[in-house]
């Protein structure tokens, strides 16, 4: 059985499309666990009339994950950014994943996808099914899918409130992620409105300056 964790803030207007890709797997789905970091639009409300279990705490993607993580009683936990909607095929591929006896070690990412349809968007998805074939590095807007004994026995996510996705792939290692091949369609908001070109940019600065040694903390206020 599956237990979903999506972190939130502020995603009442997405959390409603999120969930209702995810209605097809209710068969698969023990628990939707909304980890909510002060909301001010309702979220927290529109989570609850769903039916998810709504857990409230500080703010902070590293903290939420973590807070909904330990709340979690699935043996599979799948962490879904709350703007991101899965394709209709991933309950299939993530059945076929979680019966592989030798995947309870290892951990599983969708593909990335925006939800936009100008050209800018299809560059940006090839460079990070690059960056996810070359460097082993799918962020959490590809979801993440990890059994649970193996997430508690990394240690889970870092309490931080940037790089908590990178921090913990890091851990599980390159030869331990598979690509699933589905998309988890994101929304391109944030690329519209940062750009196609500056906002990428502004992410590659903060990765190099993470594995650089630059605390988490800081990277957050340069990320905003």
């Amino acid at each position: 059985m599956l237990t979903v964790i999506i972190p939130t803030l502020n995603a009442a207007a997405v959390l409603p499309a999120t969930l209702a890709a995810l209605a097809e797997g209710r068969a698969l789905i023990r628990e939707i666990i909304v980890s909510d970091g002060g909301s001010s639009d309702g979220t927290a409300e529109v989570a609850a009339a769903a039916g998810c279990h709504v857990v409230e705490g500080p703010r902070g993607r590293g903290v939420q994950l973590k807070a909904g993580a330990d709340a979690a009683r699935g043996d599979w936990l799948l962490f879904l950014h709350a703007d991101t909607c899965l394709e209709a095929a991933w309950v299939g591929a993530v059945r076929s994943f979680c019966a592989e006896a030798a995947n309870a070690k290892r951990a599983a990412y969708f593909r990335f996808a925006l939800a936009d349809a100008a050209p800018a968007a299809r560059r940006l998805e090839s460079l990070v099914a690059w960056r996810c074939r070359a460097l082993g590095l799918p962020y959490g807007d590809q979801g993440l899918l990890i059994h649970a004994a193996t997430y508690r026995a990394l240690g889970g996510f870092a309490a931080v409130p940037l790089m908590e996705d990178v921090e913990l792939v890091r851990r599980i290692g390159r030869a331990n992620l598979a690509a699933l091949p589905v998309r988890a369609v994101t929304s391109a908001a944030r690329y519209r409105h940062g750009g196609y070109c500056l906002r990428p940019l502004r992410n590659l600065l903060c990765l190099s300056l993470y594995f650089a040694g630059v605390a988490p903390a800081r990277l957050a206020r340069l990320y905003g």
